[in-house]
C-alpha cells in the first residue's frame, strides 16, 4: 500500500528542497523498503501551472533503458541464443564489425566504438556526433533516425581504442545490441522487450516508443533551455521523437514500473544467478557492469543506472537484494544550465536522495 507524504515527512521535505533549488521544475519519487512503499511529488507539472507532477506519471527514462536492454540480451544468452564472449559480428555480418568486439564488450562499453552522440577526449578535444542539442536539435525534434543509420555513422568514424583495452561510454554499443536482438529473435526490439520483460512483470506503464514522439498521460512536461545567438530560449520538448538515441535511451516508464523491474532484476527473478553476477561485476575504471553501475557508497553497495537528456532525468537505485529501491523522475523548466551545470545539479539530487533513502 502506498503511503502519503505526511507518513514520511523527511522524504517529502527532500524532494520539495530539490524542486525549490531552481534547477528542476518537478520531482516524482517512489521508495520501497522495510517500511513499505512511499510515493510523492513536488514542484510543478508544467510551466505556468501550479499543480505538482502526479506520482504515477509517465516520463522518459533516458539511459535507464540500457539496463532493460542488457537484461533482454542476457536472457537470450541464458537461452543459448547469444554467446556473451563471442564476436558480435557473428550476428550482424553486414556491418563488418571488428571481430575482436564481443557481446560483453558492447554491454560493458569496452568495444572502443565511436559514440554517435559525440566524443569528449581526455585532452579536452571533442569529435561531434549527430545533432542532439542546440537549435539544430530543436528544429528537428520530430526527425526520425533509424538504428542502422546511427550505427553506420558511428562505424564511419575512427574507433576510440582497440576492443577490450579501455572503457568509454558509447551509446553506439546499445544500438548495435538492439539490432542484434532483432536479428537473433526475428522480432522487433520493442516486441521482444514486451514479450520477455514488460508483460511478464505487468509493466503496463512502460513502453519502447521507437520513433513515436508521444508520451502517455498522465505526465509532467520537460523543457529545454539553451542559448542561441546570444539569447536564452526555453522550448517544451515533451513531445519529441526519441529515435536519435534509440535503445541507448528511448524508453518511457513510471516510478512504480521502474521499481518493479529493478527489484525483480536484483532479486534474481529475471536472470540466472551466474549471469546476474556477471551483470553486477564492474569494470575497474568506472564501476560499470553489463548495463548496470555498481556504486560503492557510505551506505554500502548500491546498484543503479540513471539516465537523462534535455527535459528529463531519471533515477533507479537498489540494494543488492532488491529489498530497498529508489526510483525517481526529474523534469527541467526554464533554468539556464549548460551541460556542466546540469550534470552538477543532477549529481546533487542523486546524493540527496540516496542519503535520504539508503542512509535511513
Amino acid at each position: 500500500m502506498t503511503t502519503t507524504p505526511n507518513d514520511r515527512p523527511a522524504l517529502q521535505k527532500t524532494i520539495e528542497e530539490i524542486a525549490a533549488s531552481g534547477s528542476w521544475a518537478g520531482v516524482q519519487l517512489r521508495v520501497n523498503d522495510r517500511h513499505g512503499e512511499w510515493a510523492g511529488s513536488a514542484g510543478i507539472r508544467a510551466l505556468g501551472d501550479s499543480a505538482p507532477p502526479q506520482p504515477d506519471g509517465h516520463f522518459r527514462i533516458g539511459s535507464n533503458t540500457k539496463t532493460f536492454a542488457a537484461t533482454l540480451v542476457l536472457q537470450l544468452v541464458a537461452d543459448g541464443r547469444i554467446a556473451l564472449d563471442g564476436p558480435a559480428d557473428d550476428y550482424l555480418p553486414a556491418y563488418e564489425l571488428d571481430r575482436r568486439i564481443t557481446v560483453r564488450m558492447l554491454l560493458q562499453h569496452t568495444s572502443g566504438l565511436f559514440n554517435f552522440t559525440g566524443e569528449y577526449y581526455e585532452d579536452g578535444t571533442t569529435a561531434p556526433g549527430i545533432a542532439w542539442d542546440g537549435q539544430e536539435w530543436v528544429d528537428n525534434l520530430l526527425h526520425t533516425y533509424r538504428p542502422e543509420e546511427l550505427v553506420r555513422f558511428a562505424l564511419s568514424k575512427p574507433a576510440r581504442f582497440a576492443p577490450g583495452t579501455d572503457w568509454s561510454y558509447s551509446n553506439t554499443n546499445y544500438v548495435i545490441l538492439r539490432l542484434l536482438v532483432e536479428e537473433v529473435s526475428g522480432r522487433p526490439f520493442a516486441e521482444e522487450m514486451r514479450r520477455r520483460i514488460l508483460d511478464p512483470l505487468g509493466l503496463t506503464g512502460t513502453l519502447v516508443p521507437d520513433a513515436s514522439p508521444e508520451i502517455p498521460e498522465p505526465h509532467a512536461h520537460g523543457y529545454y533551455t539553451y542559448q542561441h545567438g546570444g539569447d536564452w530560449k526555453t522550448v517544451d520538448v515533451t513531445r519529441a521523437n526519441p529515435s536519435w538515441i534509440s535503445a541507448a535511451g528511448d524508453m518511457i516508464s513510471t516510478t512504480r514500473d521502474l521499481h518493479t523491474f529493478f527489484s525483480a532484476l536484483m532479486s534474481g527473478k529475471l536472470l540466472p544467478a551466474p549471469l546476474l553476477t556477471e551483470m553486477r561485476t564492474p569494470h575497474p575504471k568506472f564501476g560499470y557492469g553489463l548495463g548496470l553501475i555498481v556504486q560503492e557508497s557510505e551506505h554500502g553497495t548500491l546498484y543503479t543506472h540513471n539516465g537523462g537528456f534535455w527535459g528529463w532525468g531519471a533515477l533507479m537505485y537498489s540494494s543488492p537484494d532488491g529489498g530497498t529501491t529508489l526510483t525517481a523522475s526529474l523534469t527541467t523548466g526554464d533554468a539556464r544550465l549548460d551541460m556542466a551545470k546540469a550534470a552538477e545539479a543532477f549529481a546533487k539530487v542523486q546524493s540527496a536522495l540516496t542519503d535520504a533513502v539508503f542512509g535511513a
